[in-house]
Order: structure tokens, then C-alpha cells, then sequence
């Protein structure tokens, strides 16, 4: 058994640990969607001297050792660019992780009135227990497009003096039959509709409450009804990432899968100055739902963009591209599950991730029998154990869970099609999945720590 990181922290230490969390807190309070988390990196990575590889492009400039660009897909991915020493064709040294999370999507025709109630219908993203979604308060984080082409932030629910939404659940007294249903069945995911309003307008005669929601959503943000079929509204939980634990060790936030890794891996991209093989961060969309679409893992973006900055280097090929991407390693920053006493008879206590043990390694991932997994090979393992251990990184090795209690996956399997070395690895969780999910303090900064050694060593 792996010893526990925070035996190893002096006074010192202890501070740096505690302090790194407040960043991210901050970050994932404030940024519960692909959008708000594109917006944010590219403010941080700026301000890093970071610049947009458009820019470059546009301007016909040369891209130099040294040199730091991201290339911004859709506003919902985003991949960062250190340029290394080694031509671009020795490969890359690349973090990757998603930043969309389980949530509700309001329905395009949301908005309806039912007995003197004002709703909106919701689609739920991603594998969620549906039931854990009733009796939270919510709030909604987006966008609304209009046919002219303007557009208009939405959020609502997270300023102390907003109101926020939820969904209702059936009162005990009348739960007979409802408690007798399988978990899974609880809640339908056509009865996630959130309440919004219950005053009428005044003089209207059909759907008043309706309405008044509509009113008071054209004052606010001067869009139509008809405007929500070009929305993208996601319905999330309201308040900030906290402490958790009485000795604050923990941290409770929504969207830790997988914003823990995007940020981590991001801090540690920005760490880097000068580096022998480029390194890049890369954080994608879609993961949660097969990492399908323009913005998924699955599109053409990355590898494109891999093409565009080799061209920008003078020195591009399509030859050259593949070569680049063969010879890269990667690690799949993603979020495994922590062993939980309470859901022992689950989990295979040799073979499982432990809070507060540091950066965790999945060699593979998929479901019972390796089903859809990326199997890293060992040669990779033994060289990354090396790097670990080379700057006192605390690191463990998981699977999740035991064999047949199910499993899951990464967007590992999709960039070891090119070729490359890939392992997941990431923060373990309590939670994971649920609207508020628990991570380690001590994990969280291993983690950056492990990032940062691979992008130094690998």
C-alpha cells in the first residue's frame, strides 16, 4: 500500500497545498461549462503569454522554440501549444482532458405552463442517478444565440441574490409506490422539469405565468421565446466549490469530472517555460457522451491543429504530422473513483485508488472484460514510475472497481489510434458523477505535480 501524501508535508508544504486548492475552487465555481472553462483558460493562458494561433496564421508569422499559442474550437475546446527545442515530428508531450460534466440541457422548446406553474423541460447529459437531481437548487449557465447572429450570456443562480430553480420531488406521505421502484426509475428523466415561475401577468388570459417568464426574460436578456431553439442553457447546481471535512483536507464542488484535470494540467502547462519536445494541453468537450461532434475528441480538431502549428514552423508534412503524433506520449487526465468505506463491496481493496495517496495511474480502463479500454503497455508504466519517483510525486494504481460491477472510459482509446503511448491518470473521487463530487487536497496538488514532472521527463 501506497503511503498517505500528507505525512510527507512539512509546515511549509502543508500551506502550498492548501493555498493551490483556493485556485481551483475558484475555478470550478466559476466555471460550470465548456464555454465558461474555454473563456477562463484562455484569460489565464493570456496572461501567461499565451497567444492565439489564429493570430499567427492571419499574420504569416514563424513559430519559434519558446513560443506559446492556443488554437480555441467552437469555445467549447481548446488546445495549448509550448513550443519545444525538438522539431515537432520527435512528438509531444500532451495532457489531455475533458471539461463538459453530467447535467441538465434545457429541451429546445423548454417553456410550457402547467396548472399555474411555469417549467422547463430538460434533457439530461451524460450518466447521472437521476434522483440526485431533485429538491437542489439549481442554476442556469449559457448562452442564447439570436437570428441576427448576437448573442447573450446566461447566469442565473449562482449570485447570492439570484433566485434559483429546481426540480420537485413526491412528498414521503404519498410515496408508496414511488419507493418501490429500482433506483434507476425513481425519478423519469422526463420529470427532471424545473420550476420557474408562479406569478400570471396581469390581463393575460392563456398561459399567464408563462408569460410573465417570458417577460421577464426579454427585460433581462431581450430574447423571444423562439430564441431558445438557439440556446445552449445548462442547468447545474447553485453555489461554490467548499471545504470539506473537518480538517478542511477535501474539497466539494460540481463538475471535478474532469474540470480537477483540466485545470491541473493546465497549471502545469503554464509552469513549463522552456522545454525539450513541445508540450501541449488539451481540453475537450463531449467526453461524457462519447466524445462525439465538432468539439469531441473524435473531430479532427487536434490533429489538425498539430498541422497548422508544424506549418507555422516552417516544416510541415503530412508525413510529418503522423510522425508527430506516433511519437508523442500522452496522459488521459481523468478522474478515477476513490475507495469508499461506505461501498466497500464494490471495490477490490489491492487494486483500488485511496484519497490523499497522491496522482493515480489506470492502465486501462473499459468494462468487465477490458471492454473498450486503451491498455497502456508496460515499457510506458516503467518509464513513468521512474519520473515519479524521480521528484517525489506520491502516485498510486487503480482500476475501477471490481471486474463486474461495470466500469467506464476516457479519450485515451482515441488518441492511442495514432499510435502514441497512452495511460489515464488523474485525481480519485467520492461521487463521482453525482452534483456535488470529493476530492483531496493533497491529490489535487500530486496531481499537478505528476503533470509536471511527466512535461519535464517524459
Amino acid at each position: 500500500m501506497r503511503e498517505i501524501a500528507w505525512n510527507k508535508y512539512d509546515e511549509q508544504k502543508m500551506k502550498e497545498v492548501m493555498d493551490f486548492s483556493e485556485g481551483y475552487k475558484k475555478f470550478i465555481s466559476e466555471c460550470k461549462t465548456e464555454r465558461e472553462c474555454v473563456t477562463e483558460s484562455i484569460k489565464i493562458a493570456e496572461a501567461h503569454g499565451y497567444r492565439n494561433l489564429e493570430d499567427v496564421i492571419r499574420n504569416q508569422e514563424t513559430l519559434k522554440p519558446g513560443d506559446k499559442v492556443y488554437a480555441n474550437n467552437m469555445g467549447k475546446t481548446i488546445a495549448l501549444f509550448l513550443i519545444g527545442k525538438e522539431p515537432l515530428e520527435k512528438g509531444m508531450k500532451i495532457l489531455g482532458a475533458h471539461i463538459d460534466s453530467p447535467r441538465l440541457d434545457l429541451k429546445q422548446n423548454p417553456l410550457y405552463e402547467d396548472k399555474d406553474l411555469a417549467m422547463l423541460e430538460t434533457h439530461y447529459y451524460g450518466g447521472i442517478k437521476k434522483y440526485q437531481w431533485v429538491t437542489l437548487p439549481l442554476a442556469m449557465h449559457g448562452v442564447i444565440v439570436r437570428k441576427d447572429g448576437s448573442s447573450v450570456q446566461v447566469n442565473i443562480g449562482e449570485n447570492e441574490n439570484d433566485p434559483v430553480v429546481g426540480i420537485s420531488d413526491l412528498l414521503v406521505h404519498l410515496s408508496s409506490d414511488q419507493l418501490g421502484k429500482k433506483g434507476s426509475v425513481v425519478i423519469e428523466g422526463e420529470d427532471l422539469n424545473i420550476t420557474v415561475g408562479s406569478i400570471p401577468l396581469k390581463d393575460e388570459e392563456k398561459d399567464a405565468v408563462k408569460m410573465n417568464v417570458l417577460k421577464l426574460l426579454k427585460e433581462t436578456y431581450q430574447i423571444e421565446e423562439d430564441d431558445f431553439v438557439s440556446a445552449e442553457i445548462e442547468v447545474v447546481p447553485a453555489g461554490k466549490a467548499r471545504d470539506y471535512g473537518l480538517d478542511r483536507s477535501m474539497v466539494m464542488g460540481y463538475g471535478h469530472d474532469d474540470r480537477i484535470c483540466a485545470y491541473t494540467s493546465l497549471m502545469a502547462l503554464l509552469e513549463m517555460q522552456e522545454i525539450d519536445r513541445s508540450a501541449v494541453c488539451l481540453l475537450v468537450d463531449k467526453e461524457e457522451v462519447g466524445s462525439i461532434g465538432a468539439t469531441g475528441m473524435e473531430s479532427k480538431f487536434f490533429e489538425n491543429m498539430v498541422a497548422e502549428v508544424m506549418n507555422c514552423l516552417g516544416d510541415y508534412s503530412e508525413l510529418k504530422v503522423r510522425r508527430a503524433l506516433a511519437n508523442s506520449r500522452m496522459l488521459s487526465s481523468d478522474v478515477s473513483a476513490a475507495f469508499d468505506p461506505n461501498y466497500a463491496s464494490v471495490m477490490e481493496p489491492k487494486n483500488s485508488a485511496y484519497m490523499g495517496k497522491g496522482i493515480v495511474f489506470n492502465k486501462y480502463t473499459g468494462s468487465r472484460g477490458k471492454g473498450g479500454c486503451n491498455d497502456a503497455n508496460a515499457e510506458y508504466i516503467a518509464a513513468l514510475r521512474n519520473i515519479m519517483e524521480k521528484e517525489n510525486v506520491s502516485y498510486q494504481t487503480a482500476e475501477l472497481g471490481k471486474v463486474d460491477q461495470g466500469g467506464g472510459g476516457t479519450i485515451a482509446y482515441i488518441l492511442a489510434q495514432y499510435d502514441m503511448e497512452v495511460i489515464d491518470c488523474g485525481v480519485a473521487l467520492h461521487n463521482m458523477h453525482a452534483p456535488w463530487e470529493i476530492a483531496s487536497k493533497a491529490d489535487i496538488y500530486e496531481t499537478t505535480r505528476g503533470y509536471v514532472a511527466f512535461l519535464k521527463h517524459a
